[in-house]
């Protein structure tokens, strides 16, 4: 039985896994659905990897999930997801809830910064008051 947070993420890594930037370039070339899993002000601060939605980890059941209201059609169980969030926690945590969802072909890109530090594409913020 998993009593920690450091133990449901390394039940997480387990059954979720890491991508690096160059994989998760061609699953995205083949069509993944790119997930970002951070905090709004995170993204809002620091962008996002070009062509990713974002879907806060606490909204993520909700629009995964084919029978909620509040589903995003960008979902699909047949298409593979890539999420990364700061440092690669709550993406496994989410990448973990979705395989529990039905989603078979999920990825962890783990930290955004590593995607950026590698060359990855970026969709910067927007300047405020814009």
């Amino acid at each position: 039985m998993v009593t920690s947070v450091k133990q449901m993420i390394e039940a997480a890594n387990a059954a979720v896994p890491r991508v690096s930037p160059a994989e998760a370039r061609a699953l995205i070339r083949g069509g993944a659905l790119v997930v970002d899993v951070r905090d709004a002000p995170e993204v809002e601060k620091s962008g996002k990897v070009e062509g990713a939605i974002h879907v806060s980890r606490g909204m993520l059941e909700f629009r995964a999930d084919p029978e909620s209201p509040y589903h995003d059609k960008k979902f699909d169980r047949s298409r593979p997801v890539i999420l990364y969030c700061a440092s690669g926690g709550r993406s496994a945590l989410s990448g973990h809830t979705l395989k529990q969802l039905g989603y078979d072909k999920v990825y962890n890109l783990g930290a955004f910064k590593d995607w950026a530090e590698a060359g990855g594409e970026i969709e910067t913020p927007i300047e405020p008051g814009m």
